[in-house]
């Protein structure tokens, strides 16, 4: 029995010794058992979020409340070009961010609705519409009718959506990737290309779009050309591509414009 102690003493003495220095015959499975041993990183503070008493999706309404339905031209513009509002996080940090123009309809934000408010936790995370519900008529024919006629009668309606709109904002007691995979899976369903983004990705995005523009060897912009009028070319551009420094074609954008 003496000799067991006096050898775990030994082998503990040799650890801590310097490196060259004969080790103690338990020094082996020390080792084994300090390797173990992981630093995990500091879980996020969020003592300052505060969630809503509703924290899932609203229900929204397949048909406007209108007095009286009208119908519209198509009006394309509606899905060209860049949003202008609900283009930045308010009170949740991730986000289904649509990467170009489409039309939403009922059926697309039910599907959203009733995969986020069934996958997610309500108890931790709370979600929140960044869209209207669909306002926009869409008018068709009945099949077998003749050319002609006037203007068809009112189907549906949809919700016109631009290039960098939220579509739905997330946020609470929670962490990326506790939530990306149902955010994934919805974004992938949507009639246009979406992704998934955090603060801190949607910052990182928008800081290597005003790299770009900043550090551009090119000295030939679109913007200089046409504004210059080089060779004539405001007569083969539209306003749109003028307003915009042909980032976008109709309402895909391209992202290596400058």
């Amino acid at each position: 029995m003496f000799s067991f102690v006096k050898a775990a003493v030994g082998g503990l003495t040799g650890i801590c010794k310097a490196p060259g220095h004969q080790q103690g015959p338990l020094y082996n499975h020390l080792k084994v058992l300090a390797a173990g041993f992981k630093t995990y990183e500091i879980p996020p503070d969020y003592s300052d979020v505060v969630l809503p008493e509703k924290p899932k999706l609203k229900f929204m309404n397949k048909v406007p409340n209108l007095k009286r339905a009208r119908k519209e031209m198509k009006k394309l513009r509606d899905i060209q070009g860049q949003a202008k509002a609900a283009n930045a996080f308010t009170t949740g940090q991730y986000a289904i961010v649509a990467m170009g123009g489409g039309y939403l309809h009922w059926g697309h934000i039910e599907m959203m609705r009733l995969t986020v408010n069934r996958k997610m936790d309500s108890r931790t995370t709370f979600a929140r519409w960044r869209i209207n519900a669909p306002y926009k008529p869409i008018t068709r024919k009945g099949l077998g009718q003749r050319m002609g006629g006037g203007k068809g009668a009112i189907d549906h309606y949809v919700t016109p959506v631009r290039y960098g709109r939220f579509i739905v904002e997330v946020g609470g007691k929670v962490e990326l990737g506790e939530v990306e995979h149902i955010l994934t899976e919805v974004a992938k369903k949507l009639p246009f290309p979406a992704k998934v983004m955090s603060r801190e990705s949607l910052a990182a995005l928008q800081k290597k779009q005003a790299d770009m523009e900043q550090n551009n060897q090119n000295p030939w912009t679109f913007k200089m050309i046409a504004q210059g009028n080089m060779l004539g070319i405001r007569k083969a551009i539209s306003p749109f591509d003028l307003h915009n420094h042909g980032r976008f074609t109709g309402k895909f954008h391209l992202p290596g414009r400058v």
